[in-house]
Formats: structure tokens, C-alpha cells, sequence
């Protein structure tokens, strides 16, 4: 059962990815590679495809970076995003180069003719725009308008620049807007939502390390879905970006927008527990991580909290002194020793 109502938006394609409109929301993430060495871009984003990122976003900062998207385009296997700030021609060499998406906001890139001749071509060539704006470089005259950065002036800035690309019949438009504050996020995206018609991605910049940053992520960006708001997303962690997609999975498996794979739960143990609870449970949860199966696998502390409390997983274990339980939708299969409790539980996976 859906409890989630998303609101109806235009439907964009990046690539062979479509966002928006009845779509799945899309798992995105960034590398922190430096764009123009190839092989090492190339790498992380292999290694973020393996792990389930549906749309890759890397910086553009020179001439350099933009001619490498060629190059990295040819190896990789989802949506490439180009991160562009200021310079027009850096967008019209990554679209060149076969980029499926730019971000950019067309305020700042120059006068009227720089911003249609981006325009013109990322309409003959289908490559949507996604506006982002932050809230550390708002417009100073929207920090006096608003007597600070506020997320009505974060939205009156977004909406400027979509208006811009609107005046040349451009809608194929993405619109993010990004602060480090939780509660400051979650009402300038309501705010958003509101006034345009177009897929918003959604993240919560500067989230911090990887501990810190997904639970904050996980509380704002949870947050904003929970409304019904947005349509891709990203984890921003400082750190491995893998890990954003293991994080962005998970919100959005715990939300029931997605599946991914096994659906996992274990108990926090208690003074019941007579077995390595922890341990095992680690070891499980990892195990599981890429095995794509839509199944509930358990690992549960002791008999109270196993095929009991547990009873609907499709499989499952529960703790006892040096052994424990295999159990299955409730029912007892057998008893083993601890030391081969997760290989037999692995071989129980194995046959669903």
C-alpha cells in the first residue's frame, strides 16, 4: 500500500532516465573525482552504477573538464550531469560532448545572447536544464529584499531564473533549491512545489559526514517526500558517494517509494540477548546489501523478539545461548550452532 500522494509534474528525460510525472523518484549522487582525469571519474562512476545511482552529476570548472565528458560518456552506463557555474561556453562544450543534463542557472551566465545560445542548443538537442540554487550565494538584493536568506527569497530567486528560460519556450527545466538547515529546506521546497510545474530535486546541502549527513538527509529529505515533493534525489555526504546511494536507498525503501532488494530489520538487543547480536547483525546487513530479492530478512536477540515479533519476515533468526533459530514467516525451521548461523541463514536466502 502507497501512503505517499506525489504531486503530478512535467515529465523530463535525462538520458534514458525519466523523471517526473508518474516516474519512480531517481537516486542521484556526485563525484568528487577530478572531472578531467578520465579514468578515475570513469572508476567512481562504475563503482556508483554497481551500487544502484540512476544519475551521476560531475563539476565543469574549466575547458578541460568539459571536453573530458566526451570521453567519459563512452565508458559509463547512466545519465551524465555537467555542474557548470558562469561560464556559457563550458555548457555549449559539455552538450557537445554528449552530456545528458546541465546545471546551470542562466541568470548568471551573461547576457541575453550567451543565454540562448545554451538554450538553443539544449533544445535541439533535448538536454534538460536544472536550475540549482543555494542558499550561501543568494542574490544580494533578495538578502535585502527578505532582511536575510530566507526560503521565500531562496524560491523568488529559482523562480527568476526559470522565468528566464521560460521566455524562450524551454521546459524541459529541473529546479533544486539547497540549504544546510533542515527546517529551512523543508519550507522552501513547500513553498516550490506550489509554484512551478517541473520535477525538483531534492537534498540537503553541506549534510556533513556520513554518520551526521544521513541522518540529517534522511530527516530532511524524508521530510520533503513524506509532502509528496520531489522527483530525484541526493544524499550529500562528505566522504565515499557510494555511500549516498546505500543512504538515498534506504529513506526511500523506509518512505515505500522503492524497492531495493532485501528489506532489513533487527532488534537493538537487551539484556536478553545471550548471543553476538551486533556482530551478526552486521555481518547479515552487509551480505544482503546487493542481493536483489524483495524479501524481509530478521535478525532478532532472543525467542521474544524473533518468530514472534518478527512473524511476517520471510526469514529470519533469532538469538539463544551459543546458538539460535531459523525461522520463516513465523514458523521454527531448525536450531543451529552460533558460529554457522549467518552461512545457514545466508543458504535460506539463497532458496527464496
Amino acid at each position: 500500500m502507497e501512503f505517499i500522494k506525489r504531486k503530478q509534474v512535467r515529465e523530463v528525460k535525462i538520458g534514458d532516465v525519466l523523471i517526473g510525472g508518474t516516474n519512480p523518484v531517481a537516486i542521484q549522487s556526485m563525484c568528487n573525482t577530478d572531472t578531467r582525469d578520465i579514468k578515475s571519474t570513469v572508476k567512481q562512476i562504475l563503482d556508483l552504477e554497481k551500487a544502484g545511482c540512476e544519475i551521476i552529476r560531475v563539476a565543469v570548472p574549466d575547458m578541460e573538464a568539459a571536453e573530458a565528458i566526451k570521453g567519459i560518456k563512452k565508458e559509463i552506463h547512466i545519465p551524465l550531469v555537467a555542474d557548470i557555474h558562469f561560464d556559457y561556453r563550458l555548457a555549449l562544450k559539455a552538450m557537445e560532448g554528449g552530456i545528458d543534463k546541465i546545471r546551470i542557472n542562466p541568470g548568471n551566465i551573461g547576457d541575453e545572447s550567451r543565454i540562448k545560445q545554451v538554450v538553443d542548443m539544449a533544445k535541439s538537442r533535448h538536454i534538460p536544464i536544472r536550475i540549482g540554487v543555494n542558499s550561501g550565494s543568494l542574490e544580494k538584493y533578495l538578502v535585502e529584499k527578505y532582511k536575510g536568506v530566507t526560503p521565500r527569497g531562496l524560491v523568488e530567486s529559482a523562480l527568476n531564473h526559470v522565468r528566464i528560460l521560460e521566455k524562450y519556450n524551454f521546459e524541459d527545466i529541473v529546479v533544486s533549491i539547497k540549504a544546510s538547515s533542515v527546517p529551512f529546506s523543508i519550507e522552501a521546497y513547500s513553498i516550490l512545489s506550489d509554484e512551478i510545474p517541473y520535477p525538483l530535486h531534492v537534498g540537503i546541502t553541506e549534510a556533513g559526514t556520513t554518520w551526521s549527513g544521513t541522518v540529517k538527509s534522511a530527516v530532511g529529505i524524508g521530510a520533503i517526500l513524506s509532502r509528496g515533493i520531489g522527483d530525484t534525489i541526493r544524499v550529500s555526504l562528505t566522504g565515499d558517494p557510494v555511500d549516498e546511494i546505500y543512504a538515498a536507498k534506504e529513506i526511500l525503501k523506509d518512505l515505500g517509494m522503492r524497492k531495493f532488494g532485501i528489506e532489513f530489520v533487527s532488534c537493538p538487543t537487551c539484556g536478553r540477548t545471550q548471543i553476538d547480536l551486533i556482530s551478526i547483525a552486521k555481518e547479515v546487513e552487509q551480505k544482503c546489501k546487493n542481493i536483489d530479492k524483495d524479501i524481509k530478512v530478521a535478525v532478532m536477540g532472543c525467542i521474544v523478539n524473533g518468530p514472534g515479533e518478527a512473524k511476517e519476515a520471510d526469514i529470519g533468526i533469532a538469538g539463544g545461548k551459543g546458538e539460535g533459530l531459523i525461522f520463516k514467516k513465523g514458523e521454527i525451521l531448525r536450531k543451529v550452532p552460533e558460529e554457522i548461523l549467518v552461512s545457514e541463514l545466508m543458504k535460506e536466502i539463497d532458496k527464496l
